[in-house]
């Protein structure tokens, strides 16, 4: 029996100094709490719409093992309590140093993700939590800064146009497309008519919302047009919140042999104009017959009515025959009123035929460009 007692004590023992010996093992994850943060000052205000940068910094945490501590900084709203935090990113060098050099930029995305509107000020608080990977350390003290957001906002991957006073209406199914012209800006060539239209990022689930108020890109809302349908090339360009809105009021064939305008084309919806069943035909010269060609826009902005000229990214052309003519020929681009340079040329088998013409500025088209159809 008391060999037995002897072996259980032995057990108990064992137990005991292996459960001591994992406590051990656990230690080297051991960190302290950061306990001062030096970088920004409490309340120190921040113009989002500079191209600059924040430093934040902060009392580096101790470990058990005296080895490496990583660093995570943590932001919420004014009146959060970190508990629920709308962003968190490692510090500089991958989460191993004691600061965080974050751009303007990313600033402004946690600025609007605090609820914070465009072009209005509000505060963000900020904290480090310490760590091995394990045993996170949240720091008792906290910081408060100010910031003022730009006129922009975070460039969606997609917009659309919606509305009843859309071409299209108010069936978000049927939104047309704006065509991303650049890293933050999107154009569109459409319609509007009496009633309301809005900007959409997505045609499903919960899209961001915008609209143009006195010029400006605004969020959650809608514009109201007013007055007879008008054809618009709209612009926007989210890294600022500007838009620019141009009349198309009149697309004409320009065919300078003749010094004049063959025709006009007539906007059939989607961005995209046509002129159905029209003659052409090349003007006899003494070296050959002349088919050169480009295309004057009549714009309204504002009061103010001017033109705007398309033709080829080439100063001159031959002429498209053959099969293997690439696309990109078609392709228009602004170019200046020169009489004669930039302009294209017919393919051979359009001289003295009729044709149906289009010109595509659609969001589905990779470029600006145009075609004819031999009838």
């Amino acid at each position: 029996m008391k060999n037995i007692y002897s072996k259980l004590l032995l057990l108990v023992c064992s137990i005991f100094v292996v459960g001591c010996d994992n406590d051990d093992s656990m230690s080297h994850t051991n960190v302290s709490t950061v306990n001062a943060l030096y970088a920004p000052a409490d309340n120190k205000f921040f113009d989002l719409g500079a191209q600059s940068s924040a430093l934040f910094e902060w009392e580096g945490a101790k470990a058990e093992d005296n080895g490496v501590v990583l660093y995570d900084v943590v932001f919420d709203k004014e009146s959060g309590d970190f508990s629920k935090p709308i962003y968190t990113i490692p510090s500089d060098g991958n989460g191993f140093q004691k600061t965080l050099n974050l751009s303007f930029t990313e600033l402004n995305k946690i600025a609007a993700l605090a609820g914070i509107q465009s072009e209005s000020i509000g505060k963000l608080k900020w904290t480090v939590y310490s760590s091995k990977g394990i045993n996170v350390q949240k720091s008792k003290v906290s910081g408060i800064f100010e910031v003022q957001r730009p006129g922009g906002f975070p460039t969606p991957d997609q917009l659309f146009i919606t509305g009843t006073g859309s071409e299209n209406g108010e069936t978000v199914a049927d939104a047309q497309a704006f065509k991303k012209v650049g890293a933050t800006s999107f154009e569109i060539y459409t319609k509007l008519k009496a009633g309301t239209y809005k900007f959409i990022s997505r045609k499903n689930g919960t899209p961001e919302v915008f609209y143009i108020e006195d010029g400006k890109l605004k969020q959650d809302g809608a514009t109201t047009f007013a007055g007879e349908s008008k054809v618009y090339k709209i612009r926007v360009d989210f890294s600022d919140g500007s838009t620019k809105m141009t009349e198309i009021k009149k697309i004409e064939l320009w065919f300078p042999p003749l010094s004049q305008y063959l025709f006009e084309y007539t906007y059939s919806g989607g961005g995209i104009w046509k002129a159905a069943n029209k003659a052409i035909s090349f003007k006899q010269e003494s070296w050959g017959r002349d088919e050169r060609y480009k295309f004057k826009f009549t714009v309204v902005n504002g009061a103010t009515t001017s033109e705007e000229w398309y033709g080829s990214i080439n100063g001159d052309n031959s002429r498209p025959d053959g099969a293997n003519v690439a696309a990109s020929y078609w392709y228009m681009v602004p170019v200046t009123s020169d009489f004669w340079n930039n302009c294209f040329k017919f393919a051979s088998a359009v001289d003295n035929k009729n044709v149906n013409a289009e010109i595509n500025f659609s969001a589905t088209a990779p470029a600006y460009t145009h075609s004819f159809t031999v009838l």
